[in-house]
């Protein structure tokens, strides 16, 4: 019997910059070494009832390097939930998987490229246990999933968080006023963490380092001795309120994570409060997600669709593409997807930002390193929902 000639590719989850130049690079390179490529559309869902794929070809991926978003669309709800919070699998319905290898075998696929996060990757994990050939591609502008150093769309993000801190600084320092920009970064704040850096931040308080505001208020108090009459704080949205507590924008069910967003809010409004100081609250939300991917994440997104494609070829299914510089290699999906990577108050990148005098709103003695699972059913019983 011929051996199957084609390969598919979908793209699951939230988008990020960078998910086109992983699909374009699938494609290109599966051309190589004689393959025929399809798209299946809206994640997922393209794969069941009614099953939406296109062809890749020449013309409809041509262009598309530099392009945000995906030419394939993607979802992040449907029929296929594989994780409930963060770490609590939730087994498929073994009928839906049925119907994915029926999908794959009357497609005649040599097998099936998977991009998303820990929560699609942990169905792709799924269909490869239920025999459906699959590979892993991770994805995640929040930079959290521990099997590889870097995930394109990362680098993308900390761009634009960088971009608006050094838009605020220039306001900031005209009016004397605080400025708290909210950045993306649920559980681990290597955004708010890098942008805070690179921008110039002088507050950042991220989800692994307990913070105060007598501490963050502190800071801005001593700059204002200095002669500094403005202060950029950056917040990441997964940022534990003091006591434990998390915000959320809106209440979800016990099967959905719950949305994040409202932090910089409380934060600008109890500076205001507290130090009678003129503070305003930038959040930006889905602009880092959107537009295009910078160069670094055009390479690697490329490296990570090629690499993908030569693990199909050569049947090594149930990986996942990892970076660890300046290699790309793969890892089990299995093992990609069960522990979180977060910020260690100790490493060297925080130890700089204090070396600079960044305030992380605690002591400023930095901490033990440490590792922490996330249990969202624990967060459910300590979150403060903001209003819209």
């Amino acid at each position: 019997m011929a051996r199957a000639r084609r390969l598919g590719v979908l793209t699951s989850g939230g988008d990020c910059p960078g998910l086109n130049a992983v699909i374009r690079g699938v494609y290109k390179s599966a051309g190589q070494l004689g393959y025929d490529c399809i798209g299946f559309q809206r994640g997922y869902e393209g794969l069941v009832d009614p099953v939406s794929y296109v062809p890749l070809n020449s013309r409809n991926t041509a262009g598309i390097l530099s392009q945000g978003g995906t030419i394939l669309g993607s979802t992040n709800k449907g029929r296929f939930v594989a994780i409930k919070g963060v770490n609590e699998r939730q087994e498929l319905d073994v009928e839906l998987l049925a119907a994915v290898r029926v999908t794959c075998e009357q497609l005649d696929l040599a097998g099936l490229i998977c991009i998303g996060g820990d929560g699609s990757l942990a169905i792709a994990q799924q269909f490869h246990e239920y025999g459906i050939p699959v590979i892993g591609v991770p994805k995640t502008i929040d930079n959290d999933l521990s099997a590889t150093a870097y995930s394109f769309g990362f680098d993308s993000a900390v761009a634009c968080a960088t971009d608006a801190l050094d838009r605020l600084h220039t306001t900031a320092a005209a009016h004397d006023r605080v400025m708290v920009l909210e950045v993306m970064g649920r559980h681990a704040g290597w955004i708010a963490l890098h942008a805070g850096i690179a921008g110039s931040g002088d507050v950042i308080l991220i989800p692994e380092i307990p913070w105060t505001f007598e501490h963050v208020c502190d800071k801005i108090l001593d700059r204002q001795r200095n002669g500094k009459n403005f202060t950029l704080v950056v917040v990441a949205e997964g940022a534990n309120l003091p006591g434990g507590t998390f915000v959320t924008s809106e209440r979800r069910s016990k099967m959905q994570q719950a949305r994040l967003g409202g932090i910089g809010n409380m934060v600008a409004a109890e500076i205001e409060q507290r130090l009678g100081r003129e503070t305003r609250c930038v959040v930006l939300g889905h602009l880092q997600r959107g537009g295009a991917p910078t160069a670094f994440d055009r390479v690697l997104a490329t490296q990570f669709g090629a690499h993908a494609v030569r693990l199909a070829h050569q049947g090594r299914f149930g990986q996942m593409i990892c970076f660890h510089p300046p290699r790309v290699s793969s890892v089990a999906i299995a093992d990609a997807v069960s522990r979180l990577s977060t910020v260690d108050p100790s490493s060297d990148a925080v130890q700089a930002a204090r070396a600079l005098g960044v305030s992380f709103g605690d002591s400023g003695r930095a901490p033990s390193p440490f590792t922490i699972t996330v249990d969202e059913s624990v967060n459910e019983e300590l979150e403060v929902v903001c209003a819209n």
